[in-house]
């Protein structure tokens, strides 16, 4: 099975964004990929709460959800896309930042919103608040794929393992975790992160990111780290795409996920406990 992982740096208009994405997925395609993943936020990367209310769409509307299922559909491929930013019908006006899995059809299979959001202080210069933006989903997901079950999460989720752990329980044997990762703190935990998800799993990860000094028309600028990794279930990295924009192919045997997991079955081994006092 081979696996794209394309590398973006997305600006604040999802009209400009979209050829460079599909150019990209066209290429991940001619180079045999039958999965094709994409980054958070995928349409438009913006601080800017005021300058999202007027360039994102509903669910329904959203021009680069009906060019990639187009897409999809033309090429014969899988397409994940790791989230788009959409308006909804939130009484607080919250936006929903939210994955779709798209099959070779073009029909949409499955949705997740992102369920952690990040709220952070990173440092004096660098916060973060999405839930002021963003409304949290309350649902995991995973999708049956013809040779392996994918767990869908995004970006911030990647620490909180409980969810990894619910997703292997149901089956998932690949991980997703698209990002738009903050330069500083990928830094530090992007990579250990995504290889302790693997570990404790006997999971392939695979981790499709925004990168660099991202386009914006407000003069709200966003930097992120790249470096879109794929793990395989034992924790080797087998991809690091570094900072450049581009498609990464990445190509896996699923049967691992059950090898590693027969050589340490840590998912069998869970046992009740009682919280401490």
């Amino acid at each position: 099975m081979k696996i794209a992982l394309l590398q973006l740096t997305s600006g604040d208009q999802p009209a400009e964004n979209l050829p460079s994405t599909l150019e990209l997925v066209r290429k991940a395609a001619g180079q045999g990929a039958s999965l094709i993943l994409t980054p958070e936020v995928t349409n438009c990367v913006t601080l800017d709460r005021a300058h999202q209310q007027s360039v994102l769409q509903h669910q329904d509307d959203d021009i680069t959800l009906k060019a990639l299922r187009d897409e999809a559909k033309a090429l014969g491929v899988w397409i994940s896309i790791g989230s788009l930013a959409l308006k909804t019908h939130d009484p607080e006006g919250r936006f929903a930042n939210r994955s779709f899995m798209i099959d070779p059809m073009g029909e949409v299979v499955a949705t997740y919103d992102k369920i952690h959001m990040f709220d952070v202080a990173v440092n004096e210069t660098e916060t973060y608040r999405e839930s002021d933006g963003y409304r949290p989903g309350g649902t995991a997901v995973t999708v049956d794929m013809p040779v392996i079950k994918v767990g869908m999460t995004i970006c911030y989720d990647v620490r909180f393992p409980h969810l990894y752990r619910k997703l292997a329980h149901s089956g998932a044997g690949l991980m997703l975790v698209p990002a738009a990762f903050s330069p500083v703190t990928g830094a530090a935990h992007w990579e250990t992160l995504l290889r302790a998800r693997a570990i404790e799993t006997g999971s392939f990860v695979f981790a499709a990111a925004q990168t660099g000094n991202h386009p914006t028309s407000t003069g709200r600028h966003r930097t992120t780290h790249g470096h879109s990794l794929a793990v395989d279930p034992w924790g080797r990295v087998i991809c690091d795409a570094g900072t450049q924009t581009g498609v990464s192919i990445v190509e896996i045997d699923p049967s691992e996920v059950s090898k590693v997991r027969s050589q340490i079955p840590a998912l069998t081994h869970d046992r009740p406990f009682e919280d401490p006092e």
